[in-house]
């Protein structure tokens, strides 16, 4: 393996990217170039992570250096190579007082030889497709030092951007265009590489492929690898849905409820699904039953069998979900669902430092005061700040008009989806 020449070869890669063209993501002002912390930006692949790192980096003008290690050319490289590695980067970049380890969890024994850049008072950001990165191995070794930054695919806010559509103005036309855009996000997602693609299938379904064999498959050694693929796809398939461990091992004939929940946090930690818990205080209900969304709009839409291809209501909720996590503040909020049995169920529960801040409905059609949707999605609201206490109640919908309703004594703050998305409140 020439190490030397792998390492040209990227730097030519990344010296080649024009930044003036790139997009301004909120994610870069998270990244601190000045701190002596790791900085460890994870997300699901392909959703623009090394972007984000390369163009902060090069925008910044400071001496760096840069490894892919989800390179073909170095997928036989060991933890014994590291050191060469190191030596080499020197070879290709001279001195340098930043160092970019993209992919890095590919590497065995990684973390080790992290924890001694960060002792020799190398600045590091790091990237990795795998949440596990910092709820476990690394978290270990360094002690809190680190700063975390999740990214996910592409807002609607940066898609119309990307697509030069105006976000703050209200004419008819360009209200007209946001809801355009608002319909083809819903379908086609938030990766960087499908916008303005005429293949979506075929990427997706190769990045599909790509997050199952080498996020999970690898990593953790699945022997079952079909059985994965197959919970993968049925589960992406019951986006905006209430499952359990009990029933996913019951539907694909797992040995146990164990490795249900085992394959299940794989795909969480891959970042192909996120899950919400119930808000309940039996615990064991609380860890058994999850809510699932997918990552992105584009895996419901082009996964191998899709059965609900044309659910805008179930659309919206995966995107105001996915929206939600990007906006929360992991350090003192949570989200979680409520659900009391089939009487009424509230889509989100913010919570925040133990108690609840907000329950949030998700429609698709709020036009009319007389129909069981609107009835069952106000009511849910209603019936669930009677149960909570919560009376910050928020009714986001694809239809009708902004406005604030009062039923039973509480205030409901109706407002259009497409203002929530753009910050328009």
């Amino acid at each position: 393996m020439d190490l030397q020449k792998i390492l040209f070869n990227q730097r030519a890669e990344i010296e080649s990217l024009d930044i003036s063209k790139l997009c301004t993501r909120v994610e870069e002002s998270q990244i601190d170039l000045e701190s002596k912390l790791a900085q460890i930006v994870i997300g699901v692949r392909r959703s623009g992570k090394s972007t984000l790192c390369q163009k902060v980096l090069l925008q910044s003008k400071v001496q760096f250096a840069y490894v892919n290690f989800d390179d073909e050319n170095l997928v036989e490289l060991k933890k014994s190579d590291l050191d060469a590695l190191l030596e080499n980067l020197y070879r290709v970049y001279g001195e340098f007082t930043h160092l970019f380890l993209d992919e890095i969890q590919n590497i065995e024994g990684w973390h080790l030889f992290v924890n001694r850049l960060l002792r020799l008072g190398i600045r590091l950001i790091i990237t990795g497709s795998n949440a596990n990165l910092l709820s476990g191995e690394l978290a270990t070794h360094l002690t809190g030092r680190y700063n975390q930054i999740e990214l996910y695919p592409f807002s609607f806010l940066e898609y119309c951007t990307i697509n030069n559509i105006k976000t703050v103005g209200k004419t008819t036309k360009d209200e007209a265009l946001q809801l355009r855009a608002l319909d083809q996000y819903l379908f086609n997602g938030g990766f960087p590489e499908i916008i303005g693609s005429d293949n979506n299938r075929k990427y997706t379904l190769s990045l599909l492929n790509a997050i199952i064999n080498k996020d999970i498959c690898q990593r953790y050694k699945v022997r079952h690898k079909q059985t994965l693929s197959d919970i993968a796809n049925g589960l992406l398939d019951l986006f905006c849905q209430e499952v359990s461990y009990a029933q996913i091992a019951k539907t694909y004939q797992l040995n146990s409820i164990h490795t249900a929940k085992n394959y299940f946090s794989y795909l969480v930690n891959a970042y192909l699904l996120c899950s919400l818990p119930k808000y309940t205080f039996k615990s064991r209900e609380r860890q058994q039953m999850r809510k699932i969304y997918a990552i992105d709009p584009a895996f419901i839409t082009n996964h191998e069998v899709v059965l609900q291809p044309d659910n805008y209501g179930w659309r919206l909720e995966n995107v105001i979900a996915i929206e939600l996590l990007r906006r929360i503040d992991s350090s003192y909020q949570q989200l979680f669902y409520l659900r009391q049995n089939k009487s009424y169920e509230v889509d989100f529960v913010v919570v925040e430092q133990s108690k609840i801040k907000e329950l949030i409905q998700v429609t698709y059609d709020f036009t009319s005061p007389t129909t069981k949707l609107y009835n069952r999605e106000v009511g849910g609201l209603v019936k669930g700040a009677k149960q909570t206490g919560c009376r910050q109640l928020t009714l986001i919908m694809m239809n009708g008009e902004s406005r604030d309703i009062e039923v039973e004594g509480y205030t409901i703050k109706c407002i259009r989806a497409i203002d929530w998305l753009l910050n328009r409140e």
